[in-house]
């Protein structure tokens, strides 16, 4: 069996025109006009397989390919639609195209499952809408309630529950619908890599041994809002200066407690009343900490805030930290690992094993089933910028493989 380019070609190039930003990359955020065009478009995909489909309390997609042993554990593939503001085409969505290839090709070969297969379409992945990433793999797995889901708030201050319920969906039915260990055998999710390993080193693909932990937190420094020019240097309680400090801070930081294994990101910044002549009255920054070992994790988080604390006390400014996400590392299922890997030999396709810095909705199954993940290279390692690109010569292979390994498991 192999996957069809030109088909995926097809997919993804359709699916991009979705974007509320024509001209400056994909931008779809969760439960925006945009996409819902894209979850019409994939249904209609799905309705022509004759696949059964049944759509969750946030959105989430299941599309069921039933198998002759119907009631068995379900193997499930797939990742995101959502992307972040500008973002590329290929991040989320070559996982989501990828699986569907792999069920048009099942079907048309007539190949009969024993056990169910799922393609898996999660709502928020990117956290973009909503400011915490996985909210709709979290809420698949039972991590996430209907009353988490009232405190993530969109920028103009819409909770996810109630934007959810305006695009149609039931966040109250969510206890009801979550995932439990018995009833999945397997998680795969093909995903473009994001980084730059691949592509150096010539591989098309890349077969995940661990995923990253990560922590995301907003810092809230608060000082006087005043006269830009009137007050006088040695009295002013400006928090951006402050932040400065921490910004710096997080930098040092991680270099020193986790080289090689942990970044550390400030992606965001928020000022008030962020004019050009008053001194801020409040600044805001988003970190972003992530690692391979979670002790790395809770001690960057640590020293941070201890050093932040000290920080605000010298230049006489409040400090507030608010959690706002976050997930473990996990250790990928070694004989998954080693079924993709054979897949990909007997493909002749040239592999490499590697770890994941970004975080997938795949690693939020790791509690529950054995976990597997399929990379392809992003030219030049761009990604979640208009510029992000993978070769469809690459993705085909990627499909290729998960194909393989969703026959394999579903004997």
């Amino acid at each position: 069996m192999e996957a069809n380019k030109n088909r995926i070609v097809g997919d993804i190039e359709a699916l991009s025109q979705f974007t509320s930003t024509p001209g400056y990359g994909v931008t779809r955020f969760t439960y925006s006009h945009e996409d819902g065009l894209a979850r019409a478009y994939l249904t209609r995909e799905l309705e022509l397989l004759g696949l059964a489909i049944q759509v969750d309390g946030v959105g989430n997609m299941r599309a069921r390919l039933r198998g002759s042993k119907p009631e068995g554990p379900v193997i499930l593939t797939g990742s995101h639609i959502d992307t972040v503001r500008n973002g590329g085409k290929f991040d989320g969505i070559v996982g989501v195209v990828g699986a569907l290839e792999a069920m048009r090709t099942l079907k048309e070969t007539g190949f009969v499952n024993e056990y169910p297969i799922e393609l898996v379409i999660f709502s928020e992945e990117e956290g973009s809408n909503f400011g915490s990433t996985l909210a709709g793999s979290k809420t698949m797995v039972g991590k996430y309630s209907a009353d988490d889901l009232k405190k993530l708030r969109s920028a103009d201050g819409r909770s996810m529950f109630e934007m959810a319920k305006e695009a149609g969906f039931d966040p109250d039915s969510l206890s009801r619908e979550a995932f439990d260990n018995q009833s999945i055998k397997a998680m795969l999710e093909l995903h473009i890599e994001q980084s730059v390993v691949l592509d150096n080193a010539k591989k098309s693909i890349g077969v995940i041994s661990e995923i990253a932990g990560m922590k995301s937190l907003r810092i809230v420094l608060r000082g006087t809002a005043n006269h830009a020019g009137a007050t006088p240097m040695d009295m002013r309680n400006d928090p951006m200066v402050a932040a400065a400090e921490v910004i710096l801070l997080v930098e040092r930081l991680v270099k020193t407690i986790g080289p090689q294994s942990a970044v550390g990101t400030v992606g965001k910044i928020g000022c008030m009343p962020n004019v050009s002549n008053v001194i801020p009255g409040e600044v805001s920054i988003t970190v972003d900490i992530r690692a391979t070992k979670q002790e790395k994790i809770d001690l960057v988080l640590s020293e941070l805030e201890e050093q932040v604390q000290q920080v605000a006390s010298r230049r006489k400014v409040l400090c507030e930290f608010v959690v706002l996400g976050g997930s473990k590392p996990i250790q990928l299922s070694q004989g998954l690992v080693e079924i993709i890997e054979h897949a990909a030999i007997r493909r002749g396709y040239d592999y490499r094993k590697m770890a994941s810095g970004a975080v997938h909705d795949a690693c939020m199954f790791g509690d529950l089933t054995q976990v597997g993940m399929i990379f392809v290279p992003s030219i030049a390692g761009r990604s979640h910028v208009p510029e992000e690109l993978t070769s469809y010569d690459d993705i085909k292979k990627g499909c290729d493989v998960l194909l393989d390994v969703l026959v394999e498991l579903s004997r």
